[in-house]
């Protein structure tokens, strides 16, 4: 069986197809209608970069490859602020020279796609694999405060659904959205449903920039980035009610948007908590524990801004310990630490479990087990 190929008229493509994580992002963002890329070569997302290359012409998109990453951000600007679906895609070094756009796109509440593998760093860092761009990421890296939805793809599928997710919720909130993956998802291979997924109505963008006239023949129209405002819409009469603003959609965003997976977690006395390529290896080493008979499971985290604090306190206060498990020195384990208040353990399994630097590889279910059986 096939079906036809998001956007394209004549073309057609198997309903089921084998792909890495970083083409399946390209299949879903022109399954969201998005038909804009602007990016520059970065490993390990470099095949995001060629997807999109490659097809994005043949369906009357654009594809730039900018001069550099920090060219791509504003790039990424002018186009969400005319109104049309567009995204760019990095890693590493290159997401750190994106933190001033990303501050701009904030403060003038363009909604827009930024898609990051992460890779080691700091600095330039190395081409390996990490997770090591959490707090940039859920924190807002550029300059003012501002807050941003990060989503975590854990498969192929979830990197194409999730990257249309992310079109829907920018939308939604005026807001740049970040898919927040990593080096391994990235160049894994899995099964693809390539499909267009309907999340619901959207309001109009009456916002966008139009052309001299399309508004009124005297009529001057741009985007403020200064006050927030939009001309000739009324911009907001204060700084004061800007960030009030802010603080309502950010507000908005924490109370519905949410979302997580439990994994035979119901009677867990110990919780791992993971995201990315590193909850797929922890929800293997929780089956693994099961057949020993402790009594493990997995809160896989899809939003990593806005965090699950409600779900973490109450399995806290229900008497359940936490092991975080993730691919770096530790970073998100202290948004569970916050969580938890004191009520109950917190353990953490990050990047030099590996045993660095004679094996240098990912960590693996046998490592997560053993540490299982260590905070048990």
């Amino acid at each position: 069986m096939s079906v036809k190929s998001p956007g394209k008229e004549n073309a057609e493509v198997p309903e089921r197809i084998l792909v890495q994580g970083n083409e399946a992002i390209g299949w879903g963002a022109i399954g969201a209608g998005c038909r804009h890329f602007f990016g520059y070569p970065i490993t390990p997302q470099n095949e995001i970069t060629e997807f999109f290359a490659r097809e994005l012409p043949e369906i009357g998109g654009e594809f730039v490859q900018s001069e550099s990453e920090a060219a791509s951000a504003a790039m990424l600007y002018g186009a969400a602020a005319a109104g049309v679906r567009a995204i760019t895609s990095t890693s590493g070094a290159g997401w750190g020279l994106m933190q001033e756009g990303m501050s701009q796109l904030a403060n003038a509440e363009l909604p827009c796609v930024v898609v990051n593998m992460q890779r080691g760093g700091p600095g330039q860092g190395t081409t390996r694999h990490a997770q090591m761009d959490y707090l940039s990421a859920t924190r807002g890296g550029g300059q003012g405060g501002y807050k941003i939805l990060v989503l975590a793809p854990a498969s192929v599928q979830e990197c194409h659904d999730l990257v249309q997710m992310a079109f829907h919720l920018a939308d939604r909130y005026r807001n740049p959205v970040v898919v927040l993956g990593d080096g391994i998802l990235g160049q894994m291979a899995e099964p693809l449903e390539v499909k267009t997924i309907e999340f619901g109505p959207l309001p109009e963008k009456d916002w966008t920039i139009r052309g001299v006239g399309e508004r009124g023949a005297s009529t001057r129209n741009f985007i403020s980035c200064g006050q927030g405002g939009v001309i000739p819409l009324p911009p907001y009469p204060s700084y004061a009610a800007f960030l009030l603003r802010l603080e309502e959609k950010y507000n908005a965003m924490t109370a519905t948007e949410v979302r997580y997976e439990e994994y035979r977690a119901d009677d867990a006395s110990l919780l791992l908590v993971a995201y990315g390529s590193t909850a797929r290896v922890c929800q293997e080493a929780v089956d693994a524990a099961r057949t020993e008979g402790l009594r493990v499971g997995l809160l896989r985290l899809v939003t990593l801004w806005p965090f699950p604090i409600q779900i973490i306190r109450e399995r806290a206060s229900a008497g359940s310990r936490f092991l975080v498990v993730e691919d770096s020195l530790g970073q998100m384990v202290d948004d569970v630490r916050f969580a938890v208040e004191g009520r109950s353990q917190v353990h953490f399994l990050g990047v030099l479990a590996r045993h660095l630097p004679t094996d240098g590889g990912m960590i693996l279910p046998d490592r997560v087990l053993e540490e299982i059986k260590k905070v048990s």
